[in-house]
């Protein structure tokens, strides 16, 4: 267990915290948690980068705590009216698809390697920047409609054309495997 690994665990403790401030009307809270959780990803990858502390569990358990993180607070904003239910539904869902067709892969013996895409990168700031400006308004009680609806338009864009671009390559990877075989009745 590294520092690093410590880091990103306790950014998986502050998900409950920042759903919680959420619920209860708290949205400054929940603005500072979800900054917190951001820090400390950059502070992670910084000491695992910088002290030789990478790892195979790190680099599982980083991107689920984004993940667990993002979904979270997107889910909830979805559920406040803060996010159209479209996005929310369509962020969700992409997500879902990926973890299936991971799963499925493994599981009849062909499994995909996991390389995030240029465009999922993409897509992943732009929600995460959305996220946060939408904790900002709701902490600070201010409204920039205009800003809120072009990331919400080019987070619903990234999330279609990186769900498209993971389902090519997913295909691409999966053409041809088991055609061959005989199908088990």
């Amino acid at each position: 267990m590294t520092i690093a690994n410590m880091i990103t665990i306790l950014r998986f403790l502050l998900v409950p915290g920042v759903i919680y401030a959420l619920l209860i009307g708290r949205t400054d809270w929940a603005f500072a948690g979800f900054l917190i959780a951001g820090i400390s990803d950059a502070i992670d990858g910084f000491v695992a980068r910088h002290f030789n502390q990478r790892s195979v569990l790190g680099s599982y358990l980083d991107p689920m705590a984004d993940k667990l993180l993002l979904v979270s607070v997107f889910v909830m904003l979805g559920i406040m009216g803060e996010l159209p239910l479209w996005l929310v539904i369509a962020a969700v869902s992409r997500d879902a698809l990926i973890i299936c067709a991971v799963v499925l892969s493994t599981v009849i013996g062909n499994p995909v390697a996991m390389k995030p895409l240029f465009v999922s990168k993409a897509n992943t700031a732009v929600q995460i920047v959305l996220a946060a400006f939408v904790l900002a308004e709701l902490a600070f009680q201010t409204h920039h409609g205009s800003v809120r609806m072009g990331l919400i338009l080019l987070s619903g864009l990234l999330t279609v054309t990186s769900a498209a671009a993971y389902l090519v390559e997913w295909l691409r990877h999966m053409n041809g495997y088991g055609e061959s075989e005989t199908p088990h009745n």
